[in-house]
């Protein structure tokens, strides 16, 4: 496989395939949940469904579909494709049927869950990276004295000062948008970015940032909001469900 070959993948869009998918969840090494479901929207690096089951951002799930070859990042010949997501996402949905409740967004991370997951399934985790395979990296979340995920400075990754045009949709809590806007980027990375808006959104609330230029969309959270010494404000996002596809920027 060339390099070309092997780089295409980070720029697939997600696909609107409704195929079945076996999410299987443990609480401890015995004790768990199964779901049938059908997916939203999938790429080769994560994927979008409904449950009824309402899940933990950090925590990982199996997933067990008929996925495309041409999607795969491995076992290309088995009938069924099996693979681990980490929940980046969890958006509830309140007039949905009870069994489409969760709108759920996972990143694949591969074939095997870490070895600390067998220790206890609760673990919740973070991504840190790509691996050499283009699935994601995880570490072990730092969580701070509530339980909750302690948020790492998104400046972990490179930024890039580049005027990228996008346009931002805000989300309610069932999924639906609510406003939209087309707007630039001040600065990107692969992991967020600082985008001039005018939306009313605040810190908490979920944006999905869409680029032709790129052809991506990414289901994203409000970090803060602040307004610039230019008097524009300015959203600072974490995109929550892909790295933003920055292969050749300099």
């Amino acid at each position: 496989m060339d390099t070309a070959t092997k780089k295409e993948p980070r720029r697939l869009p997600r696909f609107s395939l409704t195929l079945p998918v076996r999410v299987k969840s443990l609480a401890d090494e015995i004790n768990g949940w199964d779901e049938i479901t059908r997916l939203n929207d999938i790429s080769a690096f994560g994927a979008g469904f409904n449950l009824k089951h309402k899940v933990r951002c950090g925590r990982l799930l199996h997933l067990t579909l008929p996925l495309p070859r041409q999607m795969r990042c491995y076992d290309y010949t088995e009938s069924q494709y099996r693979i681990w997501g980490l929940v980046r996402s969890c958006i509830s949905r309140e007039n949905a049927p009870a069994d489409k409740v969760n709108s759920i967004g996972v990143a694949f991370i591969g074939k095997n869950p870490p070895d600390s997951y067998f220790g206890d399934p609760n673990t919740l985790y973070e991504i840190s990276e790509t691996k050499n395979d283009k699935l994601w990296k995880v570490v072990e979340a730092s969580i701070d004295s509530e339980g909750n995920i302690m948020q790492k400075d998104l400046r972990r990754h490179s930024r890039f000062l580049i005027p990228t045009n996008v346009l931002v949709e805000k989300l309610d809590v069932n999924g639906n948008i609510t406003a939209s806007e087309p707007t630039v980027t001040e600065n990107i990375s692969l992991s967020g970015a600082a985008i001039f808006s005018m939306l009313d959104a605040e810190a908490g609330d979920f944006v999905r940032v869409k680029s032709d230029q790129y052809d991506v969309s990414i289901i994203s959270v409000v970090r803060a909001k602040r307004i610039g010494p230019d008097n524009i404000p300015r959203l600072h996002v974490e995109f929550v469900d892909r790295f933003f596809p920055l292969e050749g920027i300099e």
